[in-house]
């Protein structure tokens, strides 16, 4: 009668060569996440805030909410960034520019611009910004240039859409992650 070792042995190679092997890719579990939410907090000394939502629409992104506290009647840059990291007090902690495939910086109706080059705010006479934009070659939660887990800033300056890397849009006025949203009824 063989040992209990001939039959523990060859169990234990099995084993060991599963934790070896490479884990499967994941797979989608339940429905396609098609909207996103990015709550802005104002960065360090700054008083501007919002609620932005993201919903597929097409081959990209239609973006919509308000912006508040920013300077009556003006301009201020808007960018997806790298990272959904607003911990920074001053919102640096998002990196830069979200620019998945190595394009310059510039505007969002360029032939090409960063991913995350969404143009400029425009603030009314009570400092409020309306968005309405669309963004084709985004996508929420799927392919290369997904925004989910990704921060949004408002910036203190205006986008001049040429200066690299930046468009020269100044500091970081508010920051917030764009995160998975209940879908809109």
């Amino acid at each position: 009668m063989p040992s209990r070792a001939t039959f523990l042995l060859p169990a234990l190679g099995l084993a060991a060569l599963a934790f070896a092997a490479d884990p499967p890719p994941p797979t989608a579990v339940g429905p396609a996440v098609n909207d996103a939410i990015a709550v802005l907090a104002p960065t360090e000394g700054s008083k501007v805030a919002g609620t932005i939502r993201f919903r597929k629409a097409g081959d990209g992104v239609r973006i919509t909410g308000e912006v508040t506290g920013l300077a009556p009647d003006s301009k201020v840059g808007f960018h997806i960034h790298e990272f959904g990291d607003c911990s920074a007090p001053d919102g640096t902690s998002a990196g830069g520019h979200f620019a998945p495939e190595g394009n310059p910086h510039g505007a969002p109706t360029a032939p090409h611009h960063h991913a995350g080059d969404l143009g400029n705010l425009e603030a009314d006479a009570t400092g409020t910004a309306k968005v309405d934009i669309s963004a084709g070659g985004l996508g929420i939660a799927t392919g290369g240039s997904q925004i989910i887990g990704r921060g949004l800033i408002v910036h203190t300056q205006p986008d001049d859409f040429t200066t690299q890397p930046t468009g020269n849009a100044g500091g970081r006025a508010a920051c917030g992650v764009i995160g998975v949203a209940k879908p809109a009824s």
